[in-house]
């Protein structure tokens, strides 16, 4: 099971063994740059063993409905990332959206494609209702692109995440499908 999304300048899509050095040079490239944004990341993140192990993961997770990891790639670049974690059915029917794009990225609106992308994929294929995202509150990019794509303040989360060796605070968004159907 996989999945691959165009668009008009860029593929968001699950990551193969032939990506790893694309994936390697993304994380290498952008580290000090994603550091404030992400939790500690130990040597091993960066090896050709540890992505072999987590592309196949990725895959076993999306048959199994907890995640689906994507990578956004301008031709065969790796330029950032969405992540859909948590995916719960049942009552719920939703998860938490992560994000990431190269710092020489930023500002063309590369970002907003590719979650354009991705959360009509969310919603219409994996059958979702609910979509959150969070932000620290210093983060104004990220906070202005999810109000742009419809996300609503929900809340604000003292110590909500522990990245980069401290716990930091999260301001609660989501974005609801109003078309939702129960799946079936």
């Amino acid at each position: 099971m996989t999945v691959e999304l165009q668009g008009a300048r860029i593929t968001l899509r699950m990551g193969t063994p032939a990506d790893i050095p694309a994936i390697l040079a993304y994380y290498r490239e952008n580290e000090a740059f994603l550091k404030p944004w992400d939790p500690v990341r130990l040597a091993i993140f960066y090896t050709e063993g540890y992505w072999r192990d987590r592309l196949y993961m990725d895959e076993e997770d999306l048959k199994a409905f907890r995640s689906l990891h994507l990578f956004i790639f301008e031709r065969s670049e790796v330029i950032g990332v969405v992540n859909f974690n948590g995916l719960v059915q049942g009552a719920a029917w939703y998860c938490n959206l992560g994000y990431g794009l190269a710092e020489k990225r930023e500002g063309q609106g590369l970002m907003r494609e590719a979650l354009d992308l991705g959360l009509t994929y969310a919603f219409n294929e994996l059958k979702l209702h609910r979509i959150q995202a969070n932000y620290m509150p210093h983060n104004r990019r990220s906070g202005g692109l999810l109000r742009r794509l419809g996300f609503v303040v929900e809340g604000y989360a003292r110590d909500y995440l522990y990245l980069n060796g401290a716990w930091e605070d999260h301001v609660l968004t989501s974005l609801t499908n109003p078309r939702w159907l129960p799946p079936g």
